[in-house]
């Protein structure tokens, strides 16, 4: 019986630390698809419309949904900077003119099961696409962006 104790406590340990790696390996890749999918949404699409990049960073869709894809992502861990016109501070975007630049910064990943052989909480470093504008929303014969 006192082996058996040992052996399971080291075995669970081991099950439970696999589990929660595995975890917040799926959780950094959901995020990096997120800021990807924003960023290609951003660089098709007129500028300005930082709420619907956003949305696709967090919920896949333009459009907010109900629940995040990855709990505890929020509006404010993602920032979308599109680059800037010399001019007046316009934004300077468009077919072949422009980029943008979709980031998620200060995620916090809460360890569940092991906390305290993991530690409480792990910081994700920051992740960063830039791209460049493509059709932003510009139809030949269209009204296009403006």
């Amino acid at each position: 019986m006192v082996e058996f104790s040992i052996a399971a406590l080291v075995f669970l340990t081991a099950l439970f630390g696999v589990l929660e790696i595995a975890r917040m390996l799926w959780t950094y890749n959901a995020i990096a698809d997120g800021v990807r999918l924003g960023a290609r949404y951003a660089a098709m699409n007129c500028a300005g419309s930082t709420t619907a990049v956003k949305n696709m960073v967090m919920y896949g869709t333009a459009a907010a949904g109900e629940t995040p894809i990855v709990h505890g992502l929020t509006a404010d861990d993602v920032t979308v900077t599109y680059s800037n016109d010399i001019n007046a501070g316009e934004v300077d975007f468009g077919v072949r003119q422009g980029t943008v630049t979709v980031s998620v910064a200060g995620f916090d990943f809460d360890f569940l099961l092991l906390p305290d052989v993991l530690g409480d909480v792990l910081t994700f470093p920051t992740y960063t696409v830039s791209m460049a504008g493509e059709s932003a929303g510009y139809e030949p014969g269209g009204a296009g962006c403006g």
